[in-house]
């Protein structure tokens, strides 16, 4: 079984250097065209990556102050509700008191 995973490995490294030389020849470019031609492809993907990088951050921070309005919008309505229902507590208290001082 070993020698049949090493003829394979032999026939994997014989196919990949056919490969090469068959690219190298059949190239439609030059080394340095196709170099220029890789760094430009490279460039232009650093910057969509960038851009979209970009784009994600500000939508983040948005639904992040989004969120924070909404927190306090709800912490606004809970305290309204709270300092109500404890003026409402003061106020039937204090005329259960007179009531009591009245009798």
């Amino acid at each position: 079984m070993s020698d049949n995973n090493s003829n394979s490995f032999l026939w994997f490294l014989a196919g990949l250097g056919v490969g090469a030389i068959a690219g190298v020849l059949y190239a439609p470019r030059s080394g340095n065209e196709t170099r220029e031609a890789l760094r430009s492809r490279a460039e232009e993907g650093r910057d969509y990556v960038r851009n979209r990088a970009h784009t994600a951050r500000s939508q983040a921070n948005d639904w992040v102050d989004r969120g924070r309005e909404v927190l306090n919008q709800q912490k606004d309505q809970f305290r309204a509700a709270y300092d109500a229902g404890r003026q409402a507590y003061h106020e039937a208290t204090s005329e259960g008191e007179q009531a009591a001082k009245n009798l």
